[in-house]
């Protein structure tokens, strides 16, 4: 592999005019894609397999017409203080707004809080849902836009009014803070690479990565169902690798340059050797994302893949667009050590044989290896303990900010008609194969309001054949309460029974029933998901190291960064530690796929930094050096590119807190501390500690295996032919002279 990315280096270096004219090529027609298509909305919510979505699809099937996948509102009045909502004045606005709000095209229904028991007992709040004929992300902004104008008209009468449910669902907005981690990761550049136009090389080709992955994305978003969130996650993602893996190949160039090859043969090497290890390190990110897919979400599938694509993209652009802008930049991209004139370059060196950061790091930790693993260990596991205490759920209206009108609704019907009202169970009671249906709909609803925590069991409502009905349940405590999760398995078990004596099926779905469903899909699929992916990527990685015991701390250490990391989440986002300084306003259960997302992305993300660090550490040893001295080798040329890929990473991630959709805020911290704990701690400490413990036997192989398997050169040893023919032909220039 090394030499096959090795002639493409060289080729990208020579031919650039093509290699980069292609790259603007494709930029400029994902751009012209997505210009021309239909704005990215809502992805739909479907969970195959679950008994919600059993009962949804039942719904669609036996009630024809009644739009049970159609974007909902509930308009919530408050009447002012020391008045009544049944006070004739706010009553004639209301029915005013009912009226307004009946009037829209896409529109299906909208209920009277007069006719529909929408007036709480205090008579203080009022309610109206408005149901339309299409789902949330195909509503057009006209109905929107209807939709707050007849809420602002209500408000003119004096009434308070806000709107919740999933017709004014907005595309999430990052917010500035994202430019900001994109400038910290400039400075970082800058830092490390000593020089302005070198620092901009990988910010430009991971924006260029970035760009044809999203736009790509926009452009299919309407044909394949892609939800707004899945560009936004994809763009985190890719922005942090196409960062990393371009400084990678362009710090190895400036390396190759110091010691003396011409600008054309170190492009080659560079991606020869570092770009073997972006490709590695790329396809365990790659086998990350795209294992989601045993999740069998279709959300969180096309998330993955989204991803993954963008990903992809961020190494082909490594391996070819890098070497091509190198060879614009010519010799304004120093070799390593020297700086530009603006940075302080030129000047004499006091200390030029000091050893680097890397190298004394190393040096202590190799000589106290065990003080550092235990240090290693007992910190990442303290900061593990509240992953102990998860509770897992999906977001909801209640975790917005304060500031939305989503949110005050949410806290309105909470205090008119009790937190469980935000969450209404769904009963749908399938009868066709019962003998006397309407007598086992009274049997459903009797049953169910025996149980606990049920405030209200509205009336059955059949369907016009008369064989199944629906049956609205109001919990007694909130969406999501271990309570209202408890009452749903109730409901469950009593259908169980009711099969068993009359035949019909009775299922529960609704958000609250959805959101149960997910959290246990999930945790079924966390095990079998981290089999395969982690698996997959052992085995990568014994091709990549020609180790047991390599991969296998590495895959430890990825456990310890990712229990570590769940810790800090709940910490913030469940506990409520730091919840100011992180923009948190509402505490709560941690995101159903946030465990099995971050096990997939981090896994990814920090077989990254083994696979660049231990390369080098293995290159020191596969060239003669002992273990403990090829430890401080990788460090002394690796290190510092690490840390600053971290650092990078970390910017990049933390600048999606800003962000005003609770999923992504929660995403970018979780990303960001993990890849701190796995980069700092894991790579940087317990990982160096391992290898000075366990010295030549880390590189132990069975012989068996050695030669079964394939030798894909991620060191770059066949490119010591070049070595070669290029000090023969020096030989014969000089022969000529002579």
């Amino acid at each position: 592999m090394a030499t096959f990315l090795y002639r493409l280096g060289r080729f990208s270096f020579r031919k650039r005019h093509f290699v980069a004219l292609f790259w603007v090529a494709l930029l400029a027609l994902a751009g012209a894609g997505a210009a021309g298509a239909p704005a990215a909305g809502n992805s739909s919510f479907s969970i195959p397999g679950t008994e919600a979505q059993k009962a949804f699809d039942l719904l669609d099937e036996r009630f024809p017409g009644a739009s049970a996948d159609g974007a909902t509102a509930r308009v919530v009045f408050k009447a002012p203080d020391g008045q009544k909502m049944t006070d004739p004045g706010n009553k004639a606005a209301v029915q005013d707004t009912v009226d307004e709000l009946s009037g829209g095209t896409e529109v299906a229904q909208v209920t009277d809080p007069y006719q529909g028991g929408g007036v709480s007992q205090d008579g203080t709040i009022a309610y109206s849902s408005v149901t339309y004929k299409v789902p949330g992300m195909e509503l057009e902004e006209s109905s929107r836009e209807a939709l707050k104008a007849a809420a602002e008209d209500a408000r003119d009468s004096g009434l308070t009014v806000e709107i919740g449910g999933d017709a004014l669902q907005a595309i999430p907005e990052t917010g500035s803070a994202e430019i900001i981690g994109i400038g910290i990761a400039a400075v970082v550049l800058v830092i490390t690479l000593g020089s302005l136009l070198a620092a901009g090389l990988p910010l430009l080709t991971a924006i260029v990565g970035v760009g044809i992955g999203v736009a790509t994305i926009t452009a299919l978003a309407s044909t394949l169902d892609l939800g707004s969130t899945t560009s936004i996650l994809a763009s985190m993602i890719g922005l942090a690798v196409g960062i990393d893996y371009a400084l990678f190949v362009v710090s190895r160039y400036r390396a190759e340059l110091a010691e003396g090859r011409e600008r054309e043969e170190a492009a080659g090497r560079a991606v020869g050797t570092a770009g073997s290890a972006v490709v590695f390190a790329g396809l365990t990110v790659v086998i990350a994302l795209v294992g989601l897919s045993v999740v069998n979400i279709p959300m969180l599938t096309k998330m993955g893949i989204a991803a993954a694509g963008t990903v992809a993209v961020a190494v082909l652009i490594a391996l070819t667009l890098i070497p091509a802008v190198l060879g614009y930049a010519g010799r304004r991209v120093r070799p390593a050590g020297e700086k530009s004139k603006l940075l302080g370059g030129g000047r004499a060196k006091d200390k030029a044989d000091r050893p680097n950061m890397g190298t004394r790091w190393a040096s202590f930790v190799v000589r106290r290896p065990l003080a550092v693993l235990l240090l290693g260990i007992v910190g990442l596991g303290a900061a593990a303990v509240p992953a102990g205490s998860l509770e897992l759920g999906l977001p909801d209206d209640g975790s917005q900010p304060t500031s939305t009108t989503q949110r005050r609704a949410y806290d309105l019907l909470s205090d008119g008609f009790g937190p469980g009202f935000n969450g209404p169970l769904v009963v749908v009671v399938d009868a066709q194969g019962s003998d006397d249906p309407q007598a086992v709909f009274q049997q459903a609803g009797d049953e169910i309001k025996a149980l606990d925590n049920v405030v209200n069991v509205a009336p059955a409502a059949p369907n016009k054949a008369g064989d199944t009905a629906t049956i609205a349940v109001i919990p007694d405590a909130k969406p999501s309460s271990v309570a209202t999760e408890d009452l749903v398995h109730d409901i469950r078990a009593v259908g169980a029974d009711i099969k068993d004596g009359t035949g019909a099926e009775v299922l529960v779905t609704g958000a609250t029933a959805m959101n149960i469903d997910v959290s246990q899909k999930l945790n079924d699929a966390l095990v079998p998901y981290l089999v395969l992916v982690v698996g997959l990527a052992f085995l990568l990685l014994i091709v990549v190291f020609r180790s047991i015991l390599v991969p296998l701390k590495a895959a430890l250490g990825f456990l310890l960064s990712v229990l570590a990391a769940l810790g800090a989440v709940v910490a913030v986002y469940q506990w409520g530690w730091l919840s100011g300084l992180m923009g948190v306003e509402e505490t709560g259960p941690i995101m159903s796929m946030m465990p099995i997302f971050m096990v997939g992305v981090v896994f990814g993300l920090a077989m990254d930094y083994e696979v660049f660090l231990v390369t080098r550490i293995r290159e020191a040893h596969v060239h003669g050096e002992k273990p403990s001295q090829a430890v401080v080798t990788g460090f002394r040329y690796s290190a510092r590119v690490v840390t600053a890929a971290a650092v990078i990473m970390i910017a990049v991630f933390s600048g999606f807190i800003g962000s005003s959709d609770s999923m992504v805020k929660m995403i970018g911290f979780g990303l960001a501390i993990a890849v701190l704990f796995d980069a700092f701690v894991v790579r940087m400490a317990i990982v160096p500690a391992v290898l000075a413990l366990l010295g030549a036997k880390a590189w132990w192989l069975p012989k068996w295996l050695d030669r079964a398997l394939p030798n894909v050169d991620v060191e770059g040893e066949s490119l010591a032919a070049h070595d070669g023919a290029a000090g023969k032909d020096d030989e014969d220039k000089e022969l000529v002279r002579a």
